[in-house]
């Protein structure tokens, strides 16, 4: 299949409950939060390991030569750059091979060698065509810090458990925004087919985050628009969305996604004024998620 010739939009709502949605390594695994407004924000490489994870599952696992991921580790244990090199010939079989590297681009790591050619043929570094911004909140999120025990002794004969601690969030609505680029497509090999899985991992990938600190997770909505004009895109789609009555709904009290209307209004106003640029409009929509109105389809 040839690669991409138009360029695309992504806009992708989910919803976490009771959970962690991307913990942060540096502040004790805390969920991130912007101090300002008390927005959860969840980094794009949480969203690209969703769907790597997802991708893997659904047999692009290395069993076969032409499915794999690249960042991936091997046997469950973590690999140095130079080890997964040594999965590819050239850069030619690494853009057919990985599926990851055709969405999000990759740099070669092969590692000091003696062969110095063969190292050469596989050194590149190509951007991605799939690019995401930081995901957040449409809401301040509440933030909760847990306490219990864990399921061991410190020592044998010792009287207690461990004690463990954790936070989550009760509740919080959860938009990216991406955009898939045609130019920096030809670069990796990015097909419709490629995109098709993505939008799958996205979605299936999210609801099927069952991990203890991720189980929670379902994914709402889902906007692609295609557009017929090169180099052509609206942005800033994350922005349109709001909230019906928004200065009545007390975030605090919010526990479930039937608890609030989302007002699409001025996504629809955007898409309406864009319709000569737009190719097609796909949705994909959560049953349990209620809109203001229908979102403009062309």
């Amino acid at each position: 299949m040839s690669t991409i010739s138009q360029r695309s939009e992504l806009l992708f709502l989910y919803d976490c409950k009771n959970c962690n949605p991307n913990g942060d390594p540096n502040n004790g695994n805390q969920p991130r939060l912007h101090e300002a407004t008390r927005t959860c924000l969840v980094t794009d490489v949480r969203l690209k390991r969703t769907v790597r994870d997802y991708l893997m599952e659904k047999g692009h696992d290395g069993t076969n030569p032409d499915r794999d991921i690249f960042i991936r580790d091997e046997d469950d244990k973590p690999v140095t750059g130079a080890q997964r090199a040594k999965s590819y010939a050239n850069r030619e079989e690494y853009t057919k091979k990985f599926i990851d590297v055709r969405l999000f681009g990759g740099v070669s790591a092969p590692g000091g060698s003696s062969k110095k050619k063969e190292e050469e043929s596989k050194v590149f570094n190509l951007t991605g065509p799939v690019q995401f911004g930081m995901g957040m909140s449409l809401h301040p999120v509440e933030m909760n810090f847990l306490k219990g025990t864990g399921a061991f002794a410190t020592s044998e004969g010792a009287q207690q458990k461990t004690f463990r601690e954790e936070y989550n969030i009760t509740y919080g609505l959860i938009g990216f925004h991406g955009v898939i680029n045609e130019a920096a497509a030809r670069q990796t090999g990015l097909t419709e087919d490629d995109v098709t899985a993505l939008t799958d991992a996205m979605w299936n990938g999210t609801k099927g985050l069952l991990s203890r600190s991720k189980k929670g997770h379902m994914p709402r909505l889902l906007v692609k628009v295609d557009y017929n004009e090169p180099l052509f895109f609206i942005g800033d789609l994350l922005e349109e969305l709001s909230f019906v009555d928004r200065e009545n709904i007390d975030f605090k009290e919010v526990t479930d996604v039937a608890d609030y209307v989302l007002d699409v209004s001025g996504l629809n106003a955007r898409l309406r004024s864009h319709a000569g640029k737009i190719a097609r409009i796909t949705v994909m929509k959560d049953d349990r998620l209620q809109l203001s109105e229908e979102i403009f389809i062309k």
